[in-house]
């Protein structure tokens, strides 16, 4: 099994990045004994100015084969933290990859939208999509420590 986020944009030092490091690095640890990989994280950038449809290329080339691919739109379904846990537990007890995509300031192009076996948003606010980055890692470590019998305060 593979967990794959794939986004557009590149997150250069700063307090995002920190941030981000530290959860999957959390899941990471927490996810050892679990049978979950450590994330990959790819990074997309159009530099030509294609547009989302440029962008949706450049993500598509990074879901892996026969992955379930989920993606953080604001259009999504609202779920719960133990969603995310039972989504992640089936992938990996079925041995399926994960990717999670992550479009650009202008969102996910519809028809990347449309191939995604789920569409999940952070809320009716529209964030930015560096901190959409820094709330899918923290959902991970988060599913990592229920997977693992950790308290979940909302149960």
């Amino acid at each position: 099994m593979r967990i794959v986020i794939a986004a557009v944009g590149k997150l250069r030092r700063g307090a995002e990045l920190t941030l981000i490091e530290d959860y999957l690095d959390r899941f990471a640890k927490a996810g050892r004994s679990l049978g979950l990989p450590k994330v990959e994280v790819v990074e997309v950038e159009d530099r030509r100015g294609g547009g989302m449809e440029a962008e949706a290329d450049l993500l598509s080339r990074a879901i892996p084969t026969g992955a379930l691919v989920i993606a953080l739109d604001e259009r999504g379904d609202q779920i719960t933290s133990p969603d995310v846990t039972h989504r992640i537990a089936c992938a990996r007890d079925g041995a399926r990859d994960l990717c999670f995509i992550i479009g650009g300031a202008d969102g996910i192009a519809p028809s990347l939208r449309e191939r995604a076996d789920l569409r999940i948003s952070f809320g009716r606010m529209v964030w930015p999509h560096m901190l959409a980055r820094v709330m899918l890692a923290e959902q991970l470590y988060r599913a990592a420590t229920i997977l693992a019998g950790g308290p979940y305060h909302r149960e």
